[in-house]
């Protein structure tokens, strides 16, 4: 249980892939984004860990290329998720409750789609589980694969680069580099914010407006 609580901690795992970082971090976001077993990783605090580590140098590898290649990670996951759910996907959310799949990440994922529409695909980039199966209920709704594509790319775009960035820039200041775990903290709620918009939006837009008396 040690080693597996360390592979899922940032801090722990980055200087663990050592020269085979980039490669490590690809394919764990492109797991998380497209695979149904990828949904316990830890995207948001990796991506804002690998931004942060090339701030200090534990990523000896320019800023431009470790945001590129994970945006395209992310997006070759959602592809790959997408397909799945097209495929094989009512046979896969039809299946009984197992040690890591369980019906209530389904359903969730479900009443999130059902509430936001194709706006999902971008918000539900930033909620940790969401994340991993609203690329497959797409698929599985046949939403059209143009539209998905479009709203995946702003998503991938978004979460990958812009949590990365985030990184990036809060670890040119010490006080980040010295309080990593508060920073990952930080990232989690930053991660509820836009949830948190959408809802007031949503329930300003549902109240009924009153008449002039």
């Amino acid at each position: 249980m040690v080693l597996g609580s360390s592979l899922l901690d940032p801090n722990y795992l980055i200087p663990a892939l050592g020269p085979y970082v980039l490669l490590g971090l690809c394919s764990i976001i492109f797991a998380e984004c497209g695979l149904l077993v990828g949904f316990f990783l830890p995207g948001d605090s990796l991506l804002f860990t690998a931004g942060l580590f090339v701030a200090t140098g534990i990523i000896a590898a320019p800023l431009w290329l470790v945001c590129t290649l994970l945006v395209i990670s992310a997006l070759l996951g959602n592809l790959s998720g997408y397909w799945i759910g097209r495929k094989a996907g009512p046979a896969i959310f039809n299946k009984p409750d197992s040690r890591l799949f369980k019906r209530e990440y389904v359903d969730k994922t479900q009443a999130f789609f059902d509430k936001y529409g194709a706006r999902a695909i971008v918000l539900g980039r930033f909620v940790p589980v969401v994340r991993t199966f609203i690329t497959v209920m797409a698929g599985v709704g046949q939403m059209k694969p143009g539209r998905y594509v479009t709203y995946s790319f702003v998503g991938g775009v978004a979460w990958a680069a812009g949590v990365t960035l985030l990184g990036h820039w809060l670890g040119g200041f010490a006080v980040a580099r010295e309080h990593i775990d508060l920073m990952l903290v930080g990232v989690v709620i930053l991660s509820v914010i836009p949830l948190v918009v959408e809802f007031l939006k949503t329930r300003r837009e549902r109240r009924p407006v009153r008449e002039p008396g």
